[in-house]
């Protein structure tokens, strides 16, 4: 297997803002001259576009960032339609996802790249299948992780033991990224203090609560200026 390049992105829980660090992560190494691609291993929850195709808004916002046409790189190998976890909606759909299946759509998709920046879904430890989760594809990839925190109530215990997780496989941990949400947390600073003293990495930002007219509408992608504004807070992490 080639070694692959890049980083895996994961998050404290779902809807915590990966999808937009990841693309924001994207452009900043693409800024930097990277051919940097975006790779979701699994996707679950679609809409339809105006010409009646079925899209995944994160896989969009990934193909966005990546400056890729429609069709022109596959960047997941299983889009599911329901919005649910994704061993629920594989089950759903009758079929079982494969580590083996996503490891060969990585490979060629390694291919298009020089950077990999693979967004998880949901959590660490997301099932895949009976026996198998997303940490433990991460372990097989090998690459650094970096942890979106979703800044809510809750998130200092779910960034920990997310935290102990990736330690707990032999995982390296780039970085850490604070994303404000819908609204700003209270005591948001005291809660960043408190997170930059317990996290063991680099604090590679915090992403303020977008502007209005950034924020992106249900079922649509983030559009290249969230994702811009987004950027301007991170920091790179070193490899």
């Amino acid at each position: 297997m080639t070694k692959l390049s890049g980083f895996f992105i994961t998050g404290t829980d779902t809807e915590v803002g990966k999808t937009l660090v990841s693309g924001a992560l994207i452009l900043k190494f693409r800024a930097q001259g990277k051919q940097a691609i975006g790779f979701k291993p699994v996707v679950a929850g679609t809409y339809q576009s105006a010409n009646g195709e079925l899209l995944n808004e994160d896989l969009e916002t990934l193909r966005i960032a990546s400056q890729l046409a429609p069709d022109q790189v596959n960047l997941s190998p299983y889009i599911l339609e329901m919005p649910v976890a994704p061993h629920l909606a594989a089950a759903n759909k009758g079929i079982v996802l494969q580590l083996s299946t996503i490891m060969q759509s990585l490979q060629e998709t390694q291919k298009h790249s020089d950077c990999l920046i693979i967004e998880g879904a949901g959590g660490l430890l997301i099932p895949l299948n009976d026996h198998e989760n997303l940490g433990d594809l991460v372990q097989q990839i090998g690459l650094p992780v970096i942890l979106v925190v979703g800044m809510k109530l809750g998130c200092i215990n779910h960034a920990l033991l997310t935290q102990e997780a990736i330690k707990a496989r032999g995982l390296k941990i780039a970085g850490w990224i604070a994303n404000s949400l819908s609204s700003e947390m209270f005591l948001l600073k005291e809660n960043v203090d408190t997170l930059q003293a317990k996290i063991d990495a680099p604090f590679l930002g915090l992403i303020p609560v977008l502007p209005k007219a950034l924020q992106k509408a249900d079922n649509s992608p983030y559009s290249i200026e969230a994702l811009d504004f987004a950027a301007q807070y991170l920091q790179i992490p070193h490899h």
